[in-house]
């Protein structure tokens, strides 16, 4: 059953970016200073859209990550595009996305999808697995590397895998 959001309209606010340096692999945040329960009506997991300081855009979700508060990940591209890293502060405006998260797959990745009987499956996974196994197929530079990324796309979906960030 899906969720069913309610909306609080535009909510803006400054953070600083955050990083857990004692985690290699972590990603950068900004911890978002409201209750999603409060103003979205639903406590995790709540899909936006954000700009960061009025000029760079950002769909993904607000969600508990085991800290006090909500979080929302600022990618590497959107820190690159703001010039800022962690310590810095940003302005974000986040709205409540209700559009549907959906992910275009080339003609090769779908046709194989389709030959090897995991397109339900593929279909079946959550927008941020799609849209994982999309931009790993679509990063890969060499043509030889693509058909091997989609052969395990195909495989790993069938088994019920998913790619790891």
């Amino acid at each position: 059953m899906a969720a069913s959001f309610q909306d609080p309209g535009p909510v803006t606010f400054r953070s600083r970016i955050t990083r857990n340096g004692a985690v290699g692999n972590s990603s950068a945040f900004v911890e978002f200073p409201h209750d999603l329960k409060e103003l979205f009506g639903v406590g995790n997991l709540v899909p936006i859209t954000a700009v960061f300081d009025g000029r760079v855009p950002y769909q993904g979700v607000l969600a508990k990550m085991g800290g006090p508060r909500p979080v929302l990940v600022v990618r590497k591209d959107v820190r690159a595009a703001l010039g800022k890293g962690p310590g810095d502060e940003v302005e974000v405006e986040v709205r409540l996305d209700d559009s549907p998260r959906t992910v275009e797959l080339a003609d090769d990745v779908g046709a194989a999808l389709d030959a090897g009987g995991a397109r339900a499956a593929f279909d079946a996974l959550a927008y941020s697995h799609r849209k994982e196994f999309v931009r790993w197929i679509e990063e890969a530079k060499r043509p030889e590397t693509r058909r091997t990324r989609i052969e395990k796309t195909c495989a790993m979906v069938n088994a019920g895998e998913t790619r790891a960030r």
